[in-house]
């Protein structure tokens, strides 16, 4: 049985074989996946031991203090959070081994192309079409909103193999290498200014069946085990008290005293208190993941998230005056990753009316928790069962 004391006993073990100070990034974050402890909670073989989630913990605090190199986790969010455990899941072993270790030492960057022009929201509604060819399936259609598709080798694909079925099904799972012919990426320029989303469009593109993710139609069920882990990574990441949002306008309040007023102190200390919740509501989230598959809290800690960052930065413009709505970097840069809090006010309040589209729009989350944790009536859908082919579009 692995234990605290054990797991322990294996990261020393790490450090002494491969001094962080002397050794290559990369050499030692395969090394550390290769002794079982990238995600502690994975099989044997397959970057873990087995062992229970929460010892990931154990392992985390002793390399960070012994200055070992993390895998840029921000970087391949992507990759570790939302396409590491579908793969897991539904892969084969092959699919396994060849995918999983490049994904978590940060070798292949990931991406995610789900959304479409015209199935955003409904994403079961999407059109974008795969057609067998013997061993090989050609996928014709356009994806949108798609975030690192500029820097990604691998990406997570659903289409639809079956047009003469309900929209729910007739839809099948693909990894798709963004090196192959027929794959285009274009930018899409943000309010910020800069492109770290794109749209992509697939023209004859051939995906052999091997990177076929789940059996054939069934890919709704697979992308369900995609979108909940991408709500609890989106929204329920570990962070430190006053970490995120709440922590550069918790600073401003404290270094500049100029700024206060009765009303945005008692908003601030409503929103701090609001924040320190969600954070510990995270925490007790990430303790059930320890049980199993994530469930439908993902998606109420994501709507959270979305409200809370939108309210914070509105918060802090307010607080900071003329200044606040200062924002000069409006340049076409290309960023692989959004950085939230190592920007001004000004970009954080933009960048922050995104997060109630990304990752599952709030009015569908509140869909989900409504349906699903409080137990209240679905609402109506008379397209459920109707062939995709005969939907009005």
């Amino acid at each position: 049985m692995t234990d605290a004391a054990a797991v322990r006993s294996l990261t020393k073990e790490l450090l002494a074989a491969h001094p962080p100070a002397t050794t290559d990034r990369t050499d030692f974050l395969k090394a550390r996946f290769d002794a079982g402890l990238a995600w502690v909670h994975y099989p044997v073989g397959l970057g873990g031991l087995g062992a229970p989630r929460s010892l990931q913990a154990v392992v985390d605090a002793e390399l960070a203090a012994a200055g070992a190199p993390d895998n840029d986790p921000r970087r391949i969010g992507i990759g570790l959070g939302m396409a590491a455990p579908t793969i897991l899941r539904f892969g084969t072993d092959e699919q396994k081994q060849r995918l999983l270790r490049p994904l978590w030492v940060g070798e292949e960057v990931w991406c995610q192309l789900f959304s479409e022009p015209g199935a955003g929201s409904d994403l079961a509604a999407l059109g974008t079409r795969a057609v067998r060819d013997g061993d090989t399936w050609v996928v014709d259609g356009q994806k949108v909103w798609t975030s690192s598709a500029h820097v990604a080798r691998w990406a997570i694909l659903i289409a639809r193999t079956d047009p003469t079925l309900p929209k729910h099904q007739g839809i099948t799972y693909f990894v798709c290498d963004m090196t192959d012919p027929g794959v285009e990426v274009r930018p899409l320029r943000q309010i910020t200014g800069e492109a770290e989303f794109n749209e992509v469009f697939l023209t004859g593109v051939r995906i052999p069946d091997s990177r076929r993710l789940g059996a054939v139609g069934e890919g709704w069920k697979v992308a369900q085990t995609t979108l909940m882990n991408e709500r609890v990574s989106i929204g329920g990441s570990r962070i430190p008290r006053e970490g995120g949002m709440i922590g550069p306008v918790a600073r401003t309040w404290r270094e500049r005293p100029g700024l206060r007023t009765h009303d945005l102190h008692q908003r601030l200390l409503d929103l701090w208190v609001e924040a320190e919740v969600a954070r510990l509501a995270g925490e007790r989230l990430r303790q059930q993941l320890v049980a199993g598959q994530p469930g439908p809290e993902g998606s109420g800690m994501k709507l959270a998230f979305a409200r809370l960052n939108q309210e914070i930065s509105g918060l802090e413009v307010e607080l900071r005056g003329e200044e606040g709505l200062l924002y000069d970097d409006w340049t076409m840069r290309r960023p692989e990753l959004v950085d939230f809090t190592g920007r001004d006010a000004g970009y954080r309040y933009l960048r922050s009316k995104g997060n109630s589209i990304e990752g599952g729009t709030s009015e569908v989350l509140l869909n989900i928790v409504a349906e699903r944790v409080l137990g209240l009536p679905s609402e109506p859908r008379s397209d459920k069962d109707i062939a995709w082919k005969d939907l009005a579009r």
